[in-house]
């Protein structure tokens, strides 16, 4: 079952459920799924992949995580929360995340594969290690996880 006919299903179930975040967010995953669709039609394809549906996924969610730190900091919990639901929401469609000793244990690799030794190294570790990882880990988590083994 591809991603849109999943959301297609959930949309109908969350209606008879009544459960108005899932409602809302699961809807916003359909539109810009739909938005995006459109956008490959105009290309020539016909359908999203897999891959194109994680990403979208993905940044779905970078979005609500980006929101709930913007939120927080400013002090308007009850939003920060809204997105948090939304957030939860999202992850359940999304692959299960690795833990940072997970993450750091593919780091290690990539960084003796290479053979990174200093900060100025960090270019030739982010781009495999962000393959690797995509869509299993935050890139910010990434990011940081790698800048702290350089140093």
């Amino acid at each position: 079952m591809s991603l849109k006919d999943r959301i297609t299903e959930d949309i109908k179930n969350t209606m008879k459920a009544k459960d108005k975040v899932r409602l809302e967010t699961v809807r916003s995953i359909k539109k810009v799924i739909l938005e995006e669709e459109a956008n490959a039609r105009a290309a020539g394809k016909d359908t999203l992949t897999e891959a194109q549906e994680m990403d979208i996924l993905s940044r779905l969610a970078k979005q609500r995580r980006d929101s709930i730190e913007q939120y927080t900091q400013a002090g308007r919990q009850e939003l920060a929360d809204q997105e948090a639901a939304e957030l939860a929401v999202l992850e359940e469609y999304l692959p299960k995340q690795l833990s940072d000793a997970e993450v750091a244990l593919v780091i290690d690799e990539i960084i003796a594969q290479v053979g990174a030794s200093s900060p100025k190294d960090m270019g030739k570790v982010m781009g495999p290690a962000m393959q690797k990882l995509k869509g299993k880990a935050d890139g910010k988590k990434v990011q940081e996880l790698v800048k702290a083994k350089l140093n």
